[in-house]
């Protein structure tokens, strides 16, 4: 996940920041969902970010020049008040399903630090199909992306983009 340091930051005003985060594909529009933790830095730049913005990366399990990935740029929408959460026990049966150990973190009343759930909404999607000329390289349409499924072929301009099974 990457995110930007506020403008009145004291050291590093507009500067990217840039770890891994969890994320979970538990919606059917292409949406992630987040655990979201103030104390954390990312949480701290989209909150005080005026678009609540992120950019999150997908890629294969073993990353390298050659395999698929996409850089999802989008807003972080927050919801503060657990039960208000939407399908709020879908989508923490969908997480823990991705992270098992993310048990320990889940919003609740036992819970020692502030968390809530958040979906992140891509609004735009840049794709690397691999390395050389062979693969696209590019944007996706957003409606694309939220209509594709899983084991979906997708193409553009003549080239296919990724078969997953």
């Amino acid at each position: 996940m990457a995110t930007v340091y506020p403008s009145d930051h004291a050291t590093l005003p507009g500067e990217p920041f840039s770890l891994q985060e969890y994320y979970a594909s538990c919606h059917t529009n292409g949406s992630l969902t987040l655990l979201f933790l103030p104390i954390s830095r990312h949480s701290q730049n989209v909150l005080l970010s005026p678009s609540h913005s992120a950019s999150i990366s997908v890629w294969s399990d073993r990353p390298s020049a050659s395999r698929p990935r996409v850089s999802l740029i989008g807003n972080v929408t927050l919801f503060p008040v657990v039960d208000d959460t939407p399908d709020r026990e879908g989508i923490q049966e969908c997480y823990l399903a991705q992270h098992p150990d993310a048990r320990w973190w889940l919003p609740g009343p036992r819970e020692p630090h502030t968390v809530y759930w958040a979906r992140f909404d891509p609004h735009s999607i840049y794709y690397v199909g691999g390395f050389g000329s062979e693969h696209y390289i590019g944007y996706i349409p957003l409606d694309m992306y939220q209509a594709a499924l899983p084991d979906d072929q997708v193409a553009i301009g003549g080239r296919l983009l990724v078969t997953q099974n």
